[in-house]
């Protein structure tokens, strides 16, 4: 096992204070961004969509629970499974009451969406010991239309704004070598203003750990996240595959 190599403190603090340079300037960085995204334009969704929630029919608006800001967490879930996605599952383990509650302080609610029967969903909630919000999408087009379903007969051909042409250009065609539908992560954001819904952001694939989490944590750490992906090699005795299930 490769570990760092051994410095005085003083040889240590000088090479900290350097980096910390480096961590200020995405520091700066990631504010940029964020303003660029807060600048985005909106769209506004007219469609009507009907999801069902373990009470009934809901829609978009019913999501926003009376506040003004929405932020949606599309849950890879096919109709066909009897489990939830295991990526997906880990992520929403790590999602706090706490977290929750602080997004309701600043006017914004959250929710899972999923494509699966609200039955399905509700056993895999109640297995997991979660109180969050969580509505089937089933019977409409809301994973199409927000780029978390691909199928490729009906036009959606798409992942993270990325068609399939795109795909097999940068050599990864395989990525839709698999029975279609199927189903992807991604989060979206949504926005209410005079009754009317806008559709302000989405992000999908490894944009997903921009909201931190356990990766977070371990990216502070000399051993990091232990996937085989990661530099320096060696860090772990065993190192794990880019799969954020953390069950290993």
């Amino acid at each position: 096992m490769a570990l760092p190599r051994i410095a005085t403190r003083e040889e240590w603090r000088k090479e900290r204070i350097a980096l910390l340079e480096r961590e200020k300037q995405l520091t700066r960085v990631r504010d940029e961004l964020n303003t660029l995204r807060r600048e985005l334009p909106m769209v506004e969704v007219t469609e009507d969509y009907v999801f069902t929630g373990p009470d009934g029919p809901v829609s978009l608006g019913d999501m926003f629970d009376g506040r003004r800001q929405l932020i949606i967490y599309h849950f890879m879930y096919d109709p066909t499974w009897d489990v939830g996605c295991s990526s997906c599952t880990a992520g929403t383990d790590e999602m706090s009451r706490g977290l929750i509650d602080h997004l309701n302080v600043r006017d914004t609610s959250y929710a899972m969406v999923s494509r699966a029967p609200i039955g399905k969903l509700e056993a895999w909630k109640a297995k997991q010991g979660w109180d969050l919000p969580w509505y089937s999408s089933e019977g409409t087009t809301f994973n199409l239309d927000f780029g978390v379903t691909v199928d490729e007969e009906t036009g959606h051909d798409e992942y993270n704004f990325r068609t399939k042409a795109e795909f097999e250009a940068r050599g990864e065609a395989d990525f839709f070598d698999q029975d279609q539908p199927f189903e992807l992560p991604g989060r979206s954001c949504f926005l209410r203003a005079d009754d009317r819904i806008f559709h302000t952001y989405s992000q999908y694939a490894r944009g997903l750990e921009s909201t931190g989490g356990s990766y977070y944590f371990l990216d502070l750490t000399a051993l990091g996240r232990q996937e085989d992906w990661e530099e320096p090699k060696g860090r772990a005795d065993s190192a794990r595959e880019a799969m954020p299930n953390f069950a290993t």
